[in-house]
């Protein structure tokens, strides 16, 4: 017999079989094991994530971009409003006119008074230069002008007797002229009584006359040759006053000299500053020119080296803000004091020549003086050479 069919039952009918086509591509079936059906790390998978949102479901977020653009924008035209007004450069630096002192005189210093960074007054003596050799020529000057004043004094005393001697001549000359004309009338009288009655005049007579003419008239020549002696003797005497008083002049330029160098035996500062670079030591043998120390004075003012495009609204009287790099805290004003007339390398040691066709053109500096309103900061001076930065306000 063959076996019976019975019919399958409800069970059969639900469970899966393999092979069944319906069954495997059936993605809406449920797993056996909803563990296996979960992603292995535990998380959701892909197609179960909720869709990211858009800018335009994040509102906040896109003010918040806008409002930060915005506040950029602004805060990019504030600083270019600002900036547009200043011009600035680091190319700064403290300036002054630093002094060299160096002896006028050769010797041997003898004295130093001094010592480096000290503060000195001006007329302050700083060094002592042996002064023994100097004192010796004072007195040789002194000597020189007293034996030139005694010539002067002797000149003089002798003008006075050569003019009395010649006022006496002159007056011996005034004595000798009346018998002289009154000789020569008698014997022109008498030689025109013998003209008109020969008889009349003795010649022996006549022969006296004559002989006392010629004699009184000699002596009155002698008289004349006399006093323009005297007078000569006169003129003499008053060109040695003023030889002497030549002389005298120059002695006492010598003696001005002298004293002049024996004054520069002792050095003085010339202004009030701050002792630097002291190389002198006692006993040490100077020349004139050679350097024995610096002062620093205490006047100072900032030489800032702006590019030539920046100097268009540059103007004196401008006011700056300077910062030191040694403070860099502390806010230092001041104002525009003068521009110099012409760049850097129209100064050079070494100017350039463009003509030769090998031209580049390079922005030149221009140094700017800056006058300080004040020239420290309490403990802490400004030095010369510290690099500082400068900022002009070209507009208020």
């Amino acid at each position: 017999m063959s076996p019976s069919h019975e019919p399958a039952s409800d069970d059969d009918k639900d469970d899966p079989k393999p092979g069944n086509p319906k069954t495997e591509n059936d993605g809406k079936s449920k797993p056996e094991n909803d563990d296996h059906g979960a992603d292995e790390t535990g998380g959701e998978s892909e197609d179960d994530k909720p869709p990211k949102k858009g800018l335009k479901e994040r509102p906040i977020l896109v003010a918040v971009i806008i409002g930060v653009l915005v506040l950029a924008a602004v805060g990019g035209l504030i600083f270019w409003l600002m900036a547009r007004n200043y011009e600035s450069t680091d190319d700064a630096f403290i300036d002054t006119h630093i002094i060299r002192i160096a002896p006028q005189v050769s010797g041997r210093i003898t004295q130093v008074l001094v010592a480096d960074n000290q503060a000195v007054n001006a007329g302050q003596t700083l060094v002592a230069i042996d002064s023994a050799d100097l004192e010796t020529r004072v007195a040789q000057a002194k000597a020189q002008e007293a034996q030139a004043e005694a010539q002067v004094d002797n000149a003089r005393v002798q003008i006075a007797v050569n003019e009395a001697a010649y006022q006496q001549a002159l007056a011996d000359v005034d004595a000798a002229s009346a018998p002289a004309q009154n000789a020569a009338q008698d014997l022109a009288r008498y030689r025109r009584l013998q003209a008109l009655n020969p008889a009349a005049v003795d010649q022996q007579q006549l022969d006296q006359l004559q002989s006392q003419a010629r004699q009184t008239s000699a002596q009155y020549d002698a008289m004349v040759k006399a006093a323009r002696a005297k007078a000569e003797q006169v003129r003499a005497s008053r060109t040695q006053v003023t030889s002497g008083q030549d002389q005298e002049r120059a002695a006492q330029s010598q003696l001005n000299e002298a004293n002049i160098n024996f004054g520069y035996a002792r050095i003085a500062a010339p202004l009030a500053g701050h002792i630097a670079q002291k190389t002198v030591a006692v006993g040490n043998y100077v020349e004139p020119g050679t350097q024995l120390m610096a002062i620093v004075p205490l006047k100072i003012w900032v030489t800032a080296n702006f590019k030539e495009t920046q100097l268009n609204l540059m103007r004196v009287g401008q006011k700056v803000t300077l910062k030191v790099d040694a403070c860099p805290s502390d806010k230092i004003r001041g104002h525009v004091d003068s521009i110099q007339r012409g760049a850097g390398q129209a100064f050079s040691l070494l100017p350039p020549e463009n003509a030769t066709g090998n031209y580049v053109k390079v922005v030149q500096r221009v140094p700017v003086r800056i006058r300080l309103d004040r020239n420290g900061l309490g403990d802490r001076p400004l030095l010369p050479g510290m690099s500082i930065e400068v900022s002009v306000r070209l507009k208020d």
